[in-house]
């Protein structure tokens, strides 16, 4: 089957960023984005759910990491609703429940053309290594909203908020990997009673 793939760029006077996706992938990626912290999570996302994942992003670091940490999650969301296309014979729908030592991280979303963001993860530290963890809200936003995704992400419980940050990551990459697989049986169908995604 083709591989299903998008390259975006998008610039503004605050961010020059490209991507580019394999939803098909092995994994591989090669990722910046000035914030390392993400960078690893970003690696860790294309690991997790089997995505090759190309990315460069510059932004206005010297006012802070908002703008780049949001248009990330923006354009990574405009990659993967691309790379869809019609989205027949896609799972739709994915969840997975991601241990991490003392943590567990929970992810569900649905590709269903609504964008909602739910996230709860109480996180004690401000920063994780170099990313502020306030900014997690704006990234997994920018993609629901990009890729028209329901999102739903919670840390159930644990004491490391590097641990909860990249089980999150974890979940998520693997939740969206299901969601994104296609069912053979279903190769011609769209995954909606209503006709449109």
């Amino acid at each position: 089957m083709k591989a299903r793939t998008a390259t975006v760029h998008r610039r503004t006077s605050e961010t020059d960023i490209r991507l580019r996706l394999n939803l098909d992938g092995r994994g591989r990626y090669s990722v910046s984005t000035g914030v390392r912290f993400l960078d690893h999570m970003l690696e860790l996302f294309a690991r997790h759910g089997g995505f090759d994942l190309e990315l460069r992003a510059r932004g206005d670091l010297d006012v802070d990491q908002h703008h780049t940490v949001e248009d990330v999650g923006i354009v990574l969301g405009q990659a993967v609703r691309r790379a869809l296309g019609s989205k027949k014979g896609i799972n739709r729908a994915g969840y997975f429940i991601m241990p991490m030592d003392e943590t567990l991280a929970l992810a569900a979303l649905d590709l269903s053309g609504r964008p909602y963001l739910v996230l709860r993860a109480p996180l004690k530290a401000r920063r994780v290594g170099d990313l502020e963890t306030e900014l997690l809200e704006d990234f997994f936003q920018g993609f629901a909203t990009s890729a028209g995704s329901n999102v739903h992400l919670k840390v159930a419980y644990g004491r490391s908020s590097h641990h909860a940050v990249e089980a999150l990551f974890k979940a998520f990459a693997r939740a969206l990997r299901y969601a994104c697989s296609r069912d053979a049986r279903l190769k011609r169908q769209l995954p909606s009673t209503k006709g449109l995604l």
